[in-house]
């Protein structure tokens, strides 16, 4: 019975995730485009990192590659399918530690906040996103005194996002808190008790390392291994190490309490369960949570999309407090606070989906440089010679896809070159200092793309192309052949065509 009443939630659940993704049909969020223009390199047989420059962990450029790397529908289609995985993990997860009470409304709670929600954050599956899977089910598993399927599961996220270790840590936790000792004789307890709770976290650890070793192995194998270890772990550092917050922990405190109140449901339901309930493996869920306030703090930008990493546990927790609730006070308090976020963040769905019924353009100030960046792919298209190579100057990776020209270096995007870091190149100009971003400007000025397009300059006049000495030679060779309102594009001379030839890496 339980069973059937499960099939029913998900298939309502899955329609309603589905087509909320696809009012998103004509728009490219900006975490979705980098892994989806890397991915289209791969697809053309390019190996990532020695080929194609991505300062993400592997496996989201490669999630990419399941649906072949296509925008619209099967995009959003992967989305809904990935939301409703979650859900039902979540909805195990509950079921298994509690009733199907909690399963429901746990499962429902981890949908709700997927739609309701800051789109740019909830809707492109994005590194912090696609961590949520192996993070229920890492914990999960912990939960069920499986540390070597957990520690597999959290290294697996590894591949995808570096906050999984807070995953492997809330792993450490459940599995060190899961001995009671009831079933140790009585002189033994204490001893057997601590030799089961370090067997565990070895198994955990051996679990963890595991993908990794594999990954290190595979990219060695590939010539990728030097070019990973810079890409993602010691650029990756550079980035954690430099916040554009001026006062990042009083932002944070801010950012903290504004993502509190349009998840309030959930606050409201955890407190009561940790507060009135008298379970004593509630403080998990507390200790939990804080590994993921600490993890959402790590390199202190605190984007709401790091607090998928709270996700996990308020929603369990949330799904039992109202559980533990009245049932007339439970359903007052969901139908108050789950109507913030919903009046926030509804209605644009309906607009959205108005858009595409008709035909008419959205009008939308969130999504005005994604579409410049559709009006100028046409016209890149219409100066592209043929078998021409596209190199494009700033975070705008969505042109690679838009026009699907092949990129003409292993450069998507400007980072690498000019050591400006995307969270700040709209308004700031300060850069890291490397001596791979001075090779790497000479990597470029190697290369002879077709077609380059400027998409930062517009923004940030200190940071155009333009305005890089050693890049003018390099540069000479291409002439002003379009604008729109954010982009500048040059066309590679003919001169230069004839005597270099138009190339990309391979």
């Amino acid at each position: 019975m339980g069973r059937m009443k499960a099939a029913k939630l998900f298939a309502l659940l899955f329609p309603v995730v589905l087509a909320a993704r696809l009012c998103h049909l004509r728009i490219l969020w900006a975490e979705e485009q980098l892994p989806m223009a890397a991915a289209m390199e791969l697809a053309r047989g390019k190996a990532l990192y020695r080929d194609v420059w991505f300062d993400k962990p592997p496996w989201l450029a490669g999630v990419y590659l399941l649906w072949g790397a296509r925008p619209g529908w099967p995009l959003r289609l992967a989305g809904a399918l990935f939301v409703t995985l979650c859900c039902l993990l979540a909805w195990r997860f509950a079921r298994d530690l509690w009733d199907e009470r909690e399963a429901w409304l746990a499962a429902a709670f981890l949908a709700f906040f997927l739609t309701f929600g800051l789109p740019a954050a909830v809707i492109p599956l994005a590194a912090d996103s696609l961590l949520l899977l192996p993070h229920l089910a890492a914990v999960y598993l912990a939960s069920r005194q499986r540390p070597l399927d957990a520690g597999l599961l959290a290294g697996a996220g590894l591949l995808l996002n570096a906050k999984a270790v807070f995953v492997l840590a809330a792993c450490a936790l459940w599995l060190w808190l899961a001995w009671n000792g009831t079933q140790i004789n009585a002189d033994e307890r204490r001893s057997a008790r601590f030799a089961l709770r370090v067997r565990s976290l070895v198994l955990l650890l051996i679990g963890f390392a595991l993908p990794s070793i594999a990954a290190l192995a595979w990219f060695a194998a590939r010539g990728s291994l030097p070019d990973y270890v810079l890409q993602v772990w010691r650029l990756g550092s550079m980035y954690a190490g430099t916040t554009f917050l001026e006062h990042p922990w009083q932002a944070g405190l801010v950012r903290t309490a504004n993502w509190m109140g349009f998840h309030l449901a959930l606050a409201v339901g955890a407190a009561w369960f940790l507060l009135r309930s008298k379970e004593s493996g509630r403080w998990r869920f507390a200790a939990w949570a804080l590994l993921a306030l600490a993890g959402i703090a790590l390199g202190l930008r605190f984007f709401p999309r790091y607090y998928f990493l709270l996700l996990p546990p308020l929603a369990l927790a949330a799904a039992r407090g109202y559980s533990l609730m009245p049932r007339k006070a439970a359903w007052a308090l969901l139908a108050l606070t789950l109507a913030i976020p919903f009046v926030r963040f509804g209605p644009r769905y309906g607009i959205l989906a108005r858009d595409l019924l008709t035909g008419r353009p959205h009008s939308w100030r969130d999504i005005t440089m994604y579409q410049d960046s559709q009006e100028a792919a046409q016209r890149v298209l219409a100066l592209a010679p043929p078998g021409a190579g596209l190199f494009v100057w700033g975070f705008r990776p969505d042109l690679y896809v838009y026009t699907g020209l092949p990129a003409a270096t292993r450069f998507l995007e400007s980072q690498p070159l000019s050591g400006v870091l995307a969270d700040r190149h709209l308004f700031r100009s300060d850069a890291l200092r490397a001596p791979f971003i001075q090779e790497n400007r000479r990597e470029l000025m190697r290369s002879r793309p077709g077609i380059i397009v400027d998409g930062i300059g517009p923004y940030n006049s200190s940071l155009g192309i333009e305005k890089y000495p050693d890049l003018a030679p390099w540069l000479a060779n291409y002439e002003l052949a379009e604008r729109t309102g954010s982009v500048v594009i040059y066309r590679l001379r003919p001169s230069a065509a004839t005597a270099g030839g138009s190339t990309q890496r391979r």
